[in-house]
């Protein structure tokens, strides 16, 4: 910790009145619409400190994604232990993952942290229509990260394509029992 005092007081939040300190594991969106800049921004306006572990740098535009490279699961996981490790996390945001691979790396790395409540708002395609799930990742997904999840805030596709019911309802309920503690749906 040496003799820097800001650094002191991000790894003891509560002795120096900071603000609560949110991690956002997403891929990075240029135009802000979406993805860890709009968490960031969100965050930001509730008057919480935003950090961020990056899962893909997308080609987008407020439109649709035009292409996307995965960040490696090595180096979200290294962004995010760099955070967790210096700072008092109070919340993990979880958005874009894009693979199974990252999807193993970010369950492991939620086991060694099981007191940090987990928001998952999975992304399953981008909201123009363009896929951001690589194969295996819905399965992946429900039998690794679903367990581990606080809040999950799929959209109306999203919570169909996950669960494989035909309604709202019932998709709601059964990403319920794959072990979310709460599901709510939006309509997008």
């Amino acid at each position: 910790m040496g003799d820097d005092p800001f650094r002191m007081e991000f790894r003891y939040p509560e002795a120096g009145g900071l603000p609560p300190v949110v991690l956002s594991i997403a891929g990075s969106d240029p135009s802000a619409g979406a993805g860890a800049q709009a968490d960031l921004l969100t965050l930001a306006s509730l008057g919480v400190h935003g950090c961020t572990a990056v899962t893909a740098l997308t080609v987008q535009d407020s439109v649709d994604v035009r292409a996307y490279t995965p960040v490696s699961p090595e180096n979200t996981v290294a962004q995010a232990r760099a955070v967790l490790d210096d700072m008092s996390v109070r919340v993990i945001k979880i958005g874009m993952l894009g693979s199974a691979a990252m999807v193993a790396a970010v369950s492991a790395l939620l086991a060694d942290y099981p007191r940090i409540p987990v928001v998952l708002d999975p992304v399953l395609a981008a909201g123009g229509g363009a896929a951001l799930a690589g194969a295996g990742l819905r399965e992946a997904l429900v039998a690794q990260l679903l367990p581990q999840v606080t809040v999950m805030t799929p959209n109306g596709p999203e919570a169909l394509a996950l669960s494989g019911a035909s309604d709202l309802p019932t998709a709601g309920a059964w990403l319920n029992r794959q072990g979310a503690e709460w599901v709510l749906i939006s309509g997008g």
